[in-house]
């Protein structure tokens, strides 16, 4: 079944976050005039608190990402029980987005090389902020892989408005906290941004399958306004 390019939206979104990413770490690393204004906002803003802290903690590998292991399984079983093609290709991208956040964060960390902010010990390997990407990615993927099972609007939209407060609240705290500078977490969102909407490729162009169990094709068809043998025509 051949697939169609992506839509000029989707292609926006991923280009947007892409550039911005690359002038973001062209500039740190560079040392450039957007660091000094982002160690000026970080001054600013950081303020250590037990509150902040425990915001941060929403980015931990150890809370996070089995929120995305219950979406992946769920979204799994419903694709398996409709009798989706191919159903369990959209949680493998939700798995591999995930792997790929350490993949691509540690790397970048060893190479640009950022010093910390004062509010943490002396030290390097600050950016881009790996606690920001897991959060967006977990969070995110779970919301995309959910999003696309879920049938009620207000299920839907409490859905997606508590992703992006996991994500925000995660992103705050950290910066008020001082464990990351402003600028670490704008660039992890452009990368969750761009693996995200991998996901939600694969997820929305995964192919529909045969007819679910313990549903008939004739019954299908009538319950779908099609006029059967038995009705006879409308």
């Amino acid at each position: 079944m051949p697939v169609s390019a992506p839509p000029r939206a989707l292609s926006a979104l991923v280009g947007l976050p892409v550039l911005l990413f690359a002038l973001i770490t062209w500039q740190v690393v560079a040392d450039g005039p957007l660091v000094g204004v982002d160690e000026r906002l970080s001054g600013a803003l950081v303020h250590p608190d037990r509150f902040s802290e425990l915001l941060s903690d929403l980015g931990n590998v150890q809370v996070a990402v089995p929120v995305l292991v219950v979406a992946l399984v769920y979204a799994a079983w419903h694709g398996r029980v409709a009798g989706v093609h191919l159903w369990w290709l959209p949680p493998l991208a939700g798995a591999l987005a995930m792997v790929l956040v350490p993949a691509l964060v540690a790397p970048l960390k060893e190479w640009t090389d950022r010093p910390g902010t004062p509010a943490v010990p002396p030290a390097v390997g600050y950016y881009p902020s790996g606690h920001t990407a897991t959060a967006f990615v977990a969070y995110g993927a779970a919301a995309v892989l959910l999003l696309g099972r879920l049938r009620a609007p207000a299920v839907r939209r409490t859905l997606v408005v508590l992703c992006a407060l996991l994500v925000l609240g995660t992103s705050y705290g950290l910066v008020r906290r001082g464990y990351h500078w402003p600028l670490d977490v704008v660039a992890s969102w452009c990368l969750g941004v761009v693996l995200l909407a991998g996901v939600r490729l694969v997820d929305r162009r995964t192919p529909p399958g045969r007819t679910p169990r313990g549903v008939s094709r004739s019954t299908r068809r009538s319950s779908s306004g099609t006029p059967s043998s038995s009705n006879g025509p409308s």
